[in-house]
């Protein structure tokens, strides 16, 4: 729409709503996440994927609201974390 009146781009992307507290509708504590973060990552998934199965399957909308702290936290606590970032890995899959 701002094509139309403008010669500048739209935006166009949806952002998530500021939330400081999880929602009393997640079925999971946080030390359950914790450890369904620790098993999923000994089935060698990366932490996108973690991530991405945790709200699919499990209802959990966010990792660091309920435990504190990010995938990648929780895997450096446990000793699980890869030795390169995921980003890094996708850029040289990509190039």
């Amino acid at each position: 729409m701002a094509r139309m009146h403008t010669r500048r781009r739209g935006k166009a992307s949806s952002k998530r709503p500021f939330v400081t507290e999880s929602p009393e509708w997640v079925p999971l504590t946080g030390k359950e996440v914790e450890e369904k973060v620790v098993e999923l990552a000994n089935q060698k998934l990366s932490t996108s994927l973690i991530g991405i199965r945790l709200r699919d399957e499990y209802a959990v909308p966010s990792i660091q609201l309920l435990t504190g702290k990010t995938v990648t936290q929780i895997l450096v606590e446990h000793k699980l974390a890869p030795e390169r970032p995921e980003e890094l890995i996708n850029l040289c899959a990509r190039a």
